[in-house]
């Protein structure tokens, strides 16, 4: 049965199939200038203003390898447990598309600088997959195009394109993933852990600063189906430029029932690469797929191989930071958290957030209380990863300080978060914008008492009578007369001393 015209039920999908997945994940590197030249690497700025007769492919032009990429590199391979290749080079990967200034791409193929490794991933149950790294290698990013006209950014129903090249040559590095097999149902759910264990990974090396919704980090999501009893792989698709966790996880997963109905209704799977709708979850065809002999590679006759000393190589061996796997055990340590608390910060994607809300000042309850609840809640409003919303880790521990001082209360608190959100400025600066302060002058509050007590004078008689839970209610009205802005506690006392109970 099919759940859908055109897709097969999920789970019919796993009792007939075992998916076969390969992750291809490029992340742009952080240096000051692009991979081949002395443009500056910096993400937007004016169309084609970041641009040279290098990036660009004019005639003349020579490439200079960026040697703080090739360092980059190293360290990734090294991180993603790979062995460092002695001697590399790159080669011209030839095609033609307008985003591609010089009609070819300057990449690794048969020589990559990083080769078999594994990175250890850890799904949400605790179970860890062991995915095998074939290669991490070398190239440049190409430009952009902008259709322009149509109602939805793409190509298609756009009146005219724009061609901006800023991206053109920014230093890229691609990982890419050996066959992951044998993960059944969790295959989509393998592809998501993997992407974000990665870009984990990465942030963690300061290499990239792995935005995804900046195409800093992006996966292309290869899924093939075979049949139980098959010993080949089926053919597979290559569903492009997904942009976000959640996506990639989508796409695996519409991929495996649509190919699922494809192949129970006796119809065969077409090599091509695949486009992610975002607004349905679905993927659309794009091109048919080449070979890597379609591209034609050669070596690239302008740039001399890289030859890394060993020496050199042990040196970055040294710089490598704590792996995040390591790092979230001390700190389970550190913070008295049960496995599932740690499970749930990994989960939204805060533990290094809480880290470096710790370290500026607050404690790690309440930096934990702040982004898994209130802020998580936020993002998953907005649709977007905790990570990327406008507010730094710095800026919670102050609002989490404005509250530890007697400042704000909880619920102007996240009045100033959301102030923070909107772009108003630091949380200080929109206490003053929303005159936010909370209220601790006792003549004010005095007023404010005085006049909840006149207004209900049976409750007054209550508080008095030595009924003092009744005075919640005249709590709850000097409150809202103060909108929120006074301190409860204080409230309470100041009630209780004016009755005389």
């Amino acid at each position: 049965m099919t759940a859908v015209a055109g897709l097969m039920d999920y789970a019919e999908v796993i009792e007939r199939f075992d998916p076969v997945l390969g992750l291809e994940v490029h992340t742009e590197l952080s240096t000051n200038t692009k991979m081949f030249c002395g443009c500056e690497n910096v993400f937007g700025g004016e169309p084609n203003t970041h641009t040279c007769p290098t990036c660009l492919g004019l005639p003349g032009a020579l490439p200079v390898v960026n040697g703080k990429a090739v360092e980059s590199a190293i360290r990734i391979g090294l991180a993603l447990n790979c062995q460092i290749a002695e001697w590399c080079r790159f080669a011209r990967k030839n095609y033609f598309y307008p985003d591609m200034p010089k009609n070819f791409q300057t990449s690794q193929y048969d020589e990559p600088i990083a080769f078999d490794g594994w990175l250890d991933v850890t799904l949400d149950d605790g179970e860890v997959v062991r995915v095998e790294i074939e290669r991490a290698h070398m190239e440049e990013d190409t430009g952009k195009s902008l259709h322009v006209g149509g109602a939805t950014g793409r190509i298609h129903g756009a009146d005219h394109s724009l061609l901006d090249y800023n991206r053109a040559g920014v230093p890229l590095i691609e990982i890419v993933t050996k066959p992951i097999t044998g993960t059944g149902a969790r295959a989509p759910e393998v592809a998501r852990a993997y992407v974000s264990t990665l870009r984990e990974l990465l942030r963690a090396l300061d290499v990239s600063d792995v935005r995804m919704d900046q195409g800093s980090l992006r996966c292309d999501a290869n899924v093939s189906l075979m049949a139980k009893d098959a010993t080949e792989f089926g053919t597979r698709t290559e569903t492009k430029n997904v942009n976000s966790l959640r996506s990639v996880e989508r796409a695996v997963r519409y991929e495996m029932t649509r190919q699922g109905a494809l192949l129970a209704e006796g119809g065969k799977v077409t090599q091509e690469t695949r486009h992610f709708q975002e607004a349905d979850g679905t993927t659309s065809a794009g091109r048919t797929k080449e070979t890597a002999e379609d591209y034609r590679y050669f070596p690239e006759p302008d740039l001399v191989p890289i030859a890394p000393s060993r020496e050199w190589v042990e040196e970055l061996r040294k710089t490598l930071p704590e792996k995040p796997a390591e790092r979230r055990k001390r700190i389970q340590t550190e913070w008295d958290l049960s496995d599932a608390e740690l499970r749930d910060l990994f989960n939204v994607g805060a533990v290094e957030l809480v880290a470096a809300t710790v370290e500026a000042g607050a404690s790690s309850k309440e930096a934990r209380g702040w982004w898994v609840s209130t802020l998580a809640q936020e993002a998953n409003a907005r649709e977007v990863e905790l990570a990327e919303l406008p507010i730094t880790p710095a800026q919670v521990a102050e609002v989490i300080a404005l509250v530890g001082s007697g400042e704000l209360t909880n619920k102007l608190a996240k009045e100033v978060v959301q102030g923070v959100l909107a772009g108003e400025g630091s949380p200080r600066e929109v206490v003053e914008k929303r005159g936010l302060k909370v209220v601790s002058d006792d003549s004010a509050l005095l007023a404010a008492v005085d006049e909840a007590l006149a207004a209900q004078p049976d409750i007054a008689d209550k508080i008095r009578g030595g009924k003092v839970q009744a005075a919640g209610a005249i709590v709850g009205a000097v409150m809202k007369a103060t909108k929120g802005q006074a301190d409860a506690k204080r409230v309470r006392e100041l009630i209780i001393e004016r009755v005389g109970a």
